[in-house]
């Protein structure tokens, strides 16, 4: 199976595209796409590093598997392709956007356009087979993404992670906060936001707030 990933992040993670169990990620995903319906695309595996490379990179959102339903997943964590329902939690995304930002609640669940600003937005888990959630946990994926979050925390400096929930921040424990802005809250799942965990969280205009701070562009959310 070949990486399709921006050039920009294959110098970057060269070396782990060469350890063996990278390699046996690669064979089981190839596998998987051969004999079974996965998403997303093939083509979208790598969309998060593709639609923000790594020199722009300013936020980070962690997201934990890709949505197992039909054509919903494009790559992005929380985002659906173009005129998609949106699911539950980007549902509760959008609401707190509302409230956070005095935005309207966004027609379109595609989120390419924080991607492109320079917003990576990236599952633990890269694919999923389609109707079975957590498919492809445990199969090499979290220690590749383990591997991102590091470079990006040892690498650069004043990133703005949002972590949300708690799968999202034992991901992100490595995270130098000295060196970066890290944000918590709860996961905007309805289990999670219909507790109180998530709304009311501000994250998006704190990492505006932050981002203005060090003199870098504002996050069109």
């Amino acid at each position: 199976m070949n990486i399709n990933i921006s050039d920009s992040w294959k110098s970057i993670l060269e070396e782990e595209f060469k350890k063996e169990y990278f390699h046996s990620l690669l064979d089981f995903v190839e596998d998987e796409y051969r004999s079974q319906t996965c998403y997303p695309d093939a083509a979208e595996i790598f969309a998060a590093f593709d639609h923000c490379p790594y020199e722009k990179v300013k936020v980070v959102i962690i997201g934990q598997d890709p949505y197992h339903g039909e054509g919903q997943a494009n790559g992005l964590c929380f985002s659906v392709h173009e005129n998609k329902r949106h699911p539950p939690s980007l549902v509760n995304i959008f609401k707190e956007l509302e409230k956070d930002m005095a935005k309207a609640y966004p027609e379109s669940g595609d989120l390419s356009d924080w991607a492109a600003q320079g917003v990576l937005l990236l599952n633990a888990t890269l694919t999923v087979r389609s109707g079975e959630a957590g498919s492809h946990q445990k199969k090499g994926w979290e220690n590749f993404t383990d591997a991102v979050i590091q470079k990006l925390s040892d690498e650069k400096e004043n990133i703005v992670f949002l972590l949300w929930g708690g799968y999202a921040q034992k991901k992100g424990k490595k995270i130098d906060a000295l060196k970066h802005k890290v944000l918590v809250s709860g996961h905007p799942s309805p289990l999670s936001a219909n507790r109180g965990y998530w709304f009311g969280n501000a994250h998006f205009s704190a990492a505006n707030q932050y981002l203005k701070q060090i003199n870098a562009p504002e996050i069109e959310w």
